[in-house]
């Protein structure tokens, strides 16, 4: 009952929304138009509902009102547990969500995922309100050692992201990082080591340039 409350408030807000729209250009054209817009972003709304639902089935737990644009791929051969209002996008790439067998990806809700790559072998956490920008790899193990490239007995550890951060495009999380409260990683930084609340880090390894207030 507590969703289908929430997203009738949603279609309020957008409804009130449009007739603000169309109060300012004042044109019954326009009023048309905007109206049949409207419509059709509620069909495709629901639309990309039912598709989180489809490919989406496998997932240990799948929240509310999960929406997801395109074809992810989904390999869950561990557990994955979904937060409510979660969009999972694959507008530039597709979105790959990887979890081995003794895997567990965790997503929190409000998080807006889109054309990333997330590779699990341990556990990944994304809290909630997160923003992952197209290009972004998230990988909790080197898969291989160093000292012998054909072995498949790399390091894993646990990858935390706390809630509201920003991913930028194309910046890479390695295995054992934590990333504070509402923190943004610059587009093409390379993460190793944790980053702590309220700052934005750039570069390759990733450094502190800047305290957000």
């Amino acid at each position: 009952m507590y969703f289908k409350m929430k997203y009738i408030k949603i279609l309020k807000y957008r409804i009130s929304k449009k007739k603000k729209e169309l109060l300012i250009q004042n044109n019954k054209k326009n009023l048309f138009f905007i109206f049949i817009k409207f419509f059709l972003e509620i069909i495709i709304g629901f639309y990309r509902i039912l598709m989180a639902k489809f490919y989406l089935r496998n997932v240990t737990k799948l929240g509310k009102l999960v929406s997801i644009k395109n074809k992810p791929l989904i390999k869950a051969n561990g557990k994955i547990y979904i937060g409510d209002n979660v969009r999972i996008w694959s507008f530039v790439n597709k979105t790959k969500l990887l979890v081995d067998k003794n895997g567990t990806l965790k997503i929190g809700e409000n998080s807006r995922i889109n054309s990333c790559h997330i590779s699990v072998s341990n556990f990944v956490e994304i809290g909630k309100n997160v923003r992952i920008a197209p290009g972004v790899l998230i990988l909790d193990s080197d898969y291989h050692l160093v000292e012998n490239h054909f072995s498949e007995d790399g390091k894993n550890s646990p990858i935390i992201i706390e809630d509201d951060v920003w991913l930028a495009m194309r910046c890479i999380i390695l295995k054992g990082v934590k990333i504070g409260k509402s923190s943004v990683v610059a587009a093409g930084s390379v993460v190793t080591k944790n980053v702590p609340p309220n700052c934005v880090v750039a570069g390759v390894p990733a450094k502190i340039i800047k305290k957000i207030k």
